[in-house]
């Protein structure tokens, strides 16, 4: 899997994408609250199924100020050889932990540019845990098993959310202003980006996301080396 680069620079025309946000924004006391829902074309035209690993979030254009959030700390658990949540979206400079509650070793890494870890071998009941101090996508991944993936995606103010299982989503209190809104998706390339007026004279937007092109690719273990054949298939 290509490692994520230049998560803020890379940007695409919404006119190529194909998930479908509706957009709206109400005033109340100062504040506005942005509203919409995202929908994804598939292959085949199959019906789309839980979108809520969507990732939606809004920055300040034009000097427009929007208020920082504290660092968080959050957890991604291993079970059964999975993380849960798969994806997850925080405040630059937070923490997630890493518990491992399967009955044998793990190693979590990740080689996201300036985001890269390597948590080392850990084994049940033993928690470790990353700091994550640049903005972007954590692409995370196991040394041990190649099917196991998770995703953080880190945010430099408040304003973001994750949509519903039928992709509708509110970010609440936002001052009013011109933004950009931001929508990412695991199976579409490039994040889809719209600028948006919130609050009087804001206007409902529709952004498109094509996740028809999408294709699996397997990424390399921490070493950059492919998994062995038998790899995720050993009975531990």
């Amino acid at each position: 899997m290509q490692q994520f680069r230049g998560f803020a620079m890379r940007r695409i025309a919404l006119a190529t994408l194909g998930c479908v946000i509706m957009v709206t924004a109400s005033a109340t006391q100062g504040r506005a609250r942005l509203t919409g829902r995202v929908t994804i074309l598939e292959k085949d035209n199959k019906a789309p199924g839980d979108i809520s690993d969507a990732v939606v979030w809004i920055e300040s254009r034009q000097g427009t100020t929007v208020d920082s959030n504290p660092p968080r700390t959050l957890d991604i658990a291993i079970n059964d050889k999975v993380y849960a949540p798969h994806v997850v979206v925080a405040p630059v400079g937070s923490t997630v932990r890493f518990p491992n509650h399967d009955p044998f070793n793990h190693n979590v890494f990740s080689v996201s540019d300036q985001n890269s870890f390597d948590l080392g071998l850990y084994g049940r009941g033993e928690t470790k845990t990353k700091t994550f101090t640049q903005g972007g996508l954590v692409r995370v991944f196991c040394n041990v098993h190649p099917r196991m993936v998770a995703y953080v995606v880190l945010v430099n103010n408040r304003y973001f959310t994750q949509p519903g299982t039928d992709g509708s989503f509110v970010i609440a209190e936002v001052p009013p202003g011109r933004y950009r809104l931001h929508v990412w998706h695991e199976r579409v390339p490039d994040e889809a980006v719209q600028d948006v007026l919130v609050g009087p004279g804001g206007q409902p937007v529709q952004v498109q996301l094509d996740a028809r092109k999408y294709r699996f690719v397997a990424h390399k273990n921490k070493f950059g080396k492919n998994y062995p054949t038998n790899a995720g298939r050993e009975r531990y």
